[in-house]
């Protein structure tokens, strides 16, 4: 149940962050990896929302999921554009290639589904032991002000066959030592006012502090670490920022 993305979380994904939609993020990276001529890996590719965009620039770009369910998004989206992506069904903490990519880029927080310390560096690691010399690393992370901010939200959206499909999120632990939250996300199907589906999932989540991020990532043998806020590179992280964006160098 833990962060599984199932069959309505997924459909509701789909619907609020369709292909292509940007955060500030889509276009960041296009700019960043505009000379990137060799192999990109997105870990935690999703609907493909950001995958697609990236595939459609020329990009030579693949990438794995650990839901079925999402995976089953971005193979239907990349059919209807005629594209051919190389994906695959694997996690944070197992993937594994056979080859050396040039850039690993994991935006819009997806790294803090990590939720446990240890593993998060392991995966680092990883990361930096699948990039070729001087290859980089790029990750976003959300501000810890997007974990303490409202709870109990009610979301809802209209299928195009006109049901309603609604998200209900109650936060139910803030652990501040171990800096994460959890939350039960319900998701409800419904037609005609009544219910068809219903699905809970435990949605775990990890805050990173900029400079505890920069250490794990030099401790995990990263070099030259930038951090950047709000998508402007090289612009030190302010407070009010939302959103940081880590790049670092493998080595050569």
């Amino acid at each position: 149940m833990n962060n599984r993305y199932g069959t309505l979380a997924s459909w509701v994904y789909n619907l609020d962050k369709p292909v292509g939609r940007s955060f500030g993020d889509v276009e960041y990276y296009r700019q960043r990896l505009h000379d990137c001529a060799g192999p990109i890996l997105e870990p935690a590719v999703g609907n493909g929302r950001f995958f697609i965009p990236m595939l459609e620039a020329g990009l030579a770009i693949e990438g794995f999921d650990p839901s079925e369910e999402m995976l089953g998004y971005c193979r239907k989206q990349c059919r209807e554009r005629g594209l051919k992506p190389k994906l695959s069904r694997q996690t944070f903490e197992d993937f594994s290639s056979d080859r050396k990519f040039e850039a690993i880029v994991v935006p819009l927080g997806s790294f803090q589904l990590i939720t446990d310390l240890e593993s998060a560096k392991n995966v680092l690691k990883r990361f930096h032991d699948h990039l070729a010399p001087n290859g980089r690393l790029m990750v976003d992370l959300d501000s810890i002000g997007g974990f303490l901010g409202a709870d109990g939200r009610v979301r809802s959206w209209t299928t195009e066959g006109g049901d309603l499909l609604t998200l209900t999120e109650n936060r139910v632990e803030t652990d501040y030592v171990a800096q994460k939250t959890v939350s039960h996300l319900r998701y409800e199907h419904w037609r005609a006012g009544k219910l068809v589906d219903a699905e809970l999932e435990l949605f775990s989540l990890r805050w990173w502090g900029v400079e505890e991020f920069k250490m794990a990532l030099r401790e995990a043998g990263f070099t030259d670490v930038v951090a950047s806020g709000n998508y402007q590179f090289g612009q030190a992280p302010q407070k009010a920022d939302n959103t940081f964006s880590f790049e670092a160098r493998r080595p050569a």
